[in-house]
């Protein structure tokens, strides 16, 4: 039998530095602040096994474009659902992108 794996807090600091590194950004990350930022691009990384919701993005790009931002990407590991990417798709078409890693 398998041993059960612990959550650790460092998995979602590594997948927010890979995401960073891989878009060529610098990772900040803390609480109030985006994960990472490259220019007036800020980056939000979602490490979790449900799909990031509609309420979500929009909070999410509420609080880039408060803190100066231009471009928002939205990083999830688990994907996002379709009201979420419809909504973006609508209102946010060049300035926000959904990546699932």
């Amino acid at each position: 039998m398998g041993r059960k794996r612990k959550f650790s807090s460092k998995g979602w600091k590594t997948k927010e530095a890979r995401s960073a590194k891989r878009h060529r950004a610098k990772r900040i990350g803390g609480p109030g602040k985006p994960d990472y930022e490259r220019g007036n691009v800020f980056g939000e990384v979602k490490n979790r096994k449900t799909k990031v919701t509609k309420p979500e993005v929009r909070k999410i790009i509420e609080k880039a474009q408060k803190q100066g931002a231009k471009k928002v990407e939205i990083v999830s590991s688990s994907g996002f659902t379709e009201p979420a990417e419809e909504h973006v798709a609508r209102f946010y078409r060049n300035k926000v992108k959904l990546l699932r890693t």
